[in-house]
């Protein structure tokens, strides 16, 4: 079996990272179309004058087999950052052989290089992952609830400003 190799995905990785993001969305049962993101984009975000995330490429003989796209975030309880991992995506043919633990592993190792508190995620309530991540000592977080606001009721919401005055 080959040896999982991690290392920080670079601007010449955006393709990738996009392919990635369309087979978690495979995955996940979502429709091609809900993917957006470009190459551009990530590279923009990922790798510009302001990144606004990070990523780690999985490479198994040398062929890039997963990710994981993760940001920081602050816990003002503890007072220290910590990591969110956005996407966490391992190619069906790589699974069982190391990949997703050795991607968690890094992430693990990167927040602790910097003195972060935590590492989160958030899984689907029907995917086998959940398993896998309570395995590395993860726990769900059973009293939050995630909210979301965004398109038309984001606009709304964010028309509110200033309104008042007028």
């Amino acid at each position: 079996m080959s040896e999982v190799r991690v290392r920080p995905a670079t601007p010449e990785d955006a393709s990738t990272i996009v392919r990635f993001i369309r087979g978690l969305a495979e995955f996940e049962h979502e429709p091609l179309s809900s993917v957006k993101v470009t190459e551009a984009e990530i590279v923009r975000d990922g790798f510009g004058a302001t990144p606004r995330f990070e990523s780690l490429i999985a490479e198994l003989s040398g062929e890039p087999v997963g990710f994981a796209l993760f940001f920081m975030n602050y816990s003002t309880w503890e007072g220290t950052a910590g990591i969110h991992i956005e996407d966490l995506f391992v190619l069906d043919e790589a699974r069982g052989a190391g990949v997703g633990r050795a991607l968690m592993a890094s992430v693990a190792a990167i927040a602790r290089e910097r003195g972060s508190s935590r590492v989160e995620l958030s899984v689907l309530d029907w995917n086998p992952a959940r398993a896998f991540y309570e395995r590395l000592g993860m726990s769900h977080q059973q009293e939050w609830l995630t909210y979301r606001v965004d398109g038309s009721g984001l606009d709304v919401l964010a028309d509110e400003v200033g309104a008042s005055e007028e």
